[in-house]
């Protein structure tokens, strides 16, 4: 990696951490070129201004987690390619990936940056928005295939439970932070997981 990438992946990498720790709005720049050991016009070299930082720490966080999701539910499908049964794998892989965190989660920077949402011009506003819509095409996706073979047990909105797994992860870290319980994370996605399963799950 060339040092220009790495110095700019650095003050990314720092300035995640700090937004997720305490916001946006109380993360400065000198915070973060003093952590990164680089010049003002070293960061302004990267970023014209902190607008454009979040905006590629958005771009950024967005794309990786499009690579987790496909590689878990991915590796999901290839252990089972029924919907139901490949679905409930991913989503046992992704308790236990929360579950491997030793500090906990350290947050979701969506939800971040919606908690900050009056900070940012509509292009991020757009981007947050975006972001939270692709869990529910991702997860709507997966329900749809799966509904086509097992009828729901009870009358159900796809797209409100595939934002599901959003409310159930964003609220899990908010309380696994309050509790100081890493475990609450995955105990909660394993729970969603439970009634998945007992909704999609054929009458005997």
């Amino acid at each position: 990696m060339a040092k220009g990438t790495q110095t700019r992946e650095r003050i990314m990498d720092i300035a995640e951490a700090a937004i997720l720790q305490k916001g946006f709005g109380a993360t400065s720049i000198e915070e973060l070129i003093a952590e990164a050991e680089i010049t003002k016009s070293g960061f302004f070299y990267h970023f014209p201004d902190k607008t454009e930082l979040a905006r590629a720490l958005m771009r950024r966080y967005l794309a990786r987690e499009d690579a987790v999701f496909d590689e878990l539910f991915g590796r999901a499908a290839e252990l089972n390619d029924d919907p139901l049964h490949g679905f409930l794998i991913g989503l046992k892989l992704f308790a236990e990936m929360m579950a491997d965190m030793p500090e906990g989660n350290p947050g979701c920077l969506v939800a971040t940056y919606c908690y900050n949402e009056r900070l940012f011009d509509g292009d991020i506003q757009q981007m947050t928005a975006d972001g939270v819509l692709s869990w529910r095409r991702r997860f709507r996706r997966q329900l749809d295939l799966i509904i086509k073979k097992y009828p729901p047990r009870e009358t159900v909105d796809l797209d409100a439970l595939a934002d599901m797994v959003s409310g159930v992860v964003e609220g899990g870290i908010i309380m696994s932070k309050v509790l100081r319980d890493p475990k609450v994370v995955a105990d909660q996605i394993m729970q969603f997981r439970t009634y998945i399963k007992l909704l999609f799950q054929p009458a005997i």
